[in-house]
């Protein structure tokens, strides 16, 4: 009988878990994980603590029981020390057991990401928290519930950034965005599209302060009371950190090959440098099909493909990725933005020479009464015109479009290709002339 151990049970590990006792009832399956919970979607997390959904109690979809259930051994609240990849065996604690040792024949990683830390003054005071894990929401929760936290400091523009900026404004605080770039999601959108995300933050009330560093943070006991940028001083009485996150890599990063971020570098199998060793989610890199090579890209989404991958070969069935796009969504205040691939903005940085079409039209016919503006922006390679990214915003709930994209770029289709692709029309959901449509028309 083959044993394979998982190393973190979250989506990808879960992922890899449900795939290898689907597929090989007889395989021995070890799940490992420091927390003392499994599955949580830390992207409803803003949604529970902004009060749109009553509670966090379907953020959690399996359980350690539902594992145990199907013949997998679960170890919650234990620690990976050590892996001792010449002998196979990786060495545990935890205070139920101690320390003990589990060999393996086959070893899947999925230790996740961890959240950068803010490296200034005052760091190490109470009130200051990030997002990441339930008990972390749960804390943010219970803070924003007394009465004399008044004021949130918000660190960082991206996903996470806005999501708890929302969630805190809508319980009714005052919120201060800080980020050291000019505007809001840059690492999907160009600046054409977070202009309406800047602008939807601003008319609800969160008060931005782009282009601003954080260099120190007050407190007074121990707790949270203002903080110092480049440009001024601000009382607060909470601090959530959100600047990103990097790959929680510090269990192998010495032994296994390693992307320039400290990521696991892995192949189309999710095989690690070390045989009989997978990295999976956001611990290791994945295979970008719009810049054609590996990189990294931390989304639930290609952490659960990634877990389904090697699942699938630690059972036998030769399985090779199809690679991702990062397709990937936000929706603040009632605007919904989608992206996948490169924007015009990360393409440049990845020395990729390309060019772009912009449209904006009414999602249906004017005669429509729920009706509202879709701004669209393909970008496509120049030489080669296939498609490399795609990015849409609307009040309208467009974001299906995106798949048709991601499968795009997947299968290297050209902007040309797009422009007479048969496309329904009906004025419950689209124009005759649809968006798609005339933005591929108008490419060069």
């Amino acid at each position: 009988m083959t044993k394979t151990i998982i190393i973190g049970a979250n989506h990808s590990g879960i992922a890899a878990a449900n795939t290898i006792l689907d597929n090989d009832p007889n395989h021995e399956v070890v799940m490992i994980d420091r927390n003392d919970c499994i599955s949580y979607l830390g992207t409803g997390s803003a949604l529970w603590i902004g009060r749109q959904i009553d509670s966090y109690d379907n953020l959690f979809y399996t359980s350690g029981a539902d594992f145990e259930k199907k013949g997998a051994k679960v170890y919650l609240k234990t620690e990976v020390n050590h892996i001792d990849f010449e002998s196979k065996k990786v060495t545990c604690f935890s205070h139920e057991r101690g320390q003990f040792d589990e060999s393996y024949d086959q070893l899947i990683i999925g230790t996740g990401s961890k959240p950068i830390a803010l490296n200034v003054p005052g760091n190490e005071l109470a009130n200051i928290h990030y997002l990441k894990t339930f008990q972390e929401a749960k804390l943010i929760d219970q803070l924003l519930d007394q009465e004399d936290v008044k004021t949130v400091a918000v660190i960082g523009a991206g996903y996470i950034g806005i999501e708890i900026a929302e969630a805190a404004k809508l319980r009714n605080k005052k919120v201060l965005l800080f980020d050291v770039g000019k505007r809001s999601v840059p690492s999907y959108f160009d600046e054409w599209l977070t202009t309406d995300m800047d602008k939807a933050l601003k008319d609800n009330g969160v008060e931005l302060h782009f282009n601003e560093e954080v260099k120190s943070i007050q407190g007074v006991n121990n707790k949270v009371e203002g903080i110092t940028t480049n440009q001024g001083t601000y009382q607060v009485d909470v601090v959530i950190n959100a600047i990103g996150f990097m790959p929680n890599t510090s269990l192998a990063k010495n032994q296994l090959e390693t992307y320039r971020n400290g990521a696991y570098l892995v192949d189309s199998y999710q095989r690690t440098s070390e045989p009989d060793v997978y990295a999976i989610g956001d611990c290791g890199t994945v295979f970008s099909n719009a810049l054609n090579k590996q990189t990294y890209i931390a989304l639930a989404t290609n952490a659960v493909r990634t877990g389904i991958v090697a699942g699938l070969n630690a059972v036998g069935i030769k399985t090779k990725s199809n690679g991702v796009q990062g397709s990937n969504g936000i929706s603040i205040f009632g605007l919904n933005m989608v992206s996948t691939g490169v924007s015009v903005e990360s393409a440049l940085k990845n020395n990729m020479v390309v060019d772009y079409t912009d449209f904006e039209d009414l999602q249906k016919p004017d005669f429509m009464e729920k009706n509202d503006l879709v701004k669209i922006r393909i970008v496509f390679e120049k030489n080669s015109r296939r498609v490399v990214g795609a990015q849409l915003s609307s009040y309208e709930d467009m974001s299906s479009v995106i798949h048709m994209f991601s499968l795009a770029i997947e299968k290297q289709v050209t902007i040309d290709e797009l422009k007479l692709l048969d496309i329904f029309f009906l004025p419950h959901f689209n124009q005759p002339y649809n968006y798609i449509t005339m933005a591929s028309l108008g490419a060069n």
